[in-house]
């Protein structure tokens, strides 16, 4: 990564709207401890060990990501993907800018 990171972030991985910022996010359930394992097709790849039954997935890659950006869950959402693997979190009360550099900061963790 480059100094700070924030350039390598792909430009696809999140979007500024009004009620937020969406993050593109590709899940892995059962992938043993729920952790960050990088980017894949310009989204943040996360495994969670919860399965993918009744919900218990996106709980838990909800509650997991609110806690790695150091936000409250309240302020993480499924935005759409309920049913895929491919999810779009709306991330509250973070700019996109701040986003950014708490992502890179915890991608530069994971090398």
């Amino acid at each position: 990564m480059t100094p700070g990171g924030t350039n390598t972030l792909p430009p696809g991985l999140l979007v500024e709207e009004d009620t937020g910022v969406l993050l593109k996010v590709r899940v892995i359930p059962r992938g043993g401890a729920s952790r960050i394992a990088g980017l894949r097709n310009e989204a943040l790849l996360v495994r969670v060990a919860a399965a993918p039954v009744e919900g218990a997935a996106n709980e838990a890659l909800v509650a997991f990501l609110a806690g790695a950006l150091r936000l409250s869950r309240r302020d993480v959402s499924l935005a759409a993907g309920d049913r895929s693997r491919d999810k779009r979190l709306r991330i509250r009360g973070i700019t996109a800018a701040e986003l950014r550099a708490r992502l890179s900061s915890l991608l530069a963790h994971e090398e």
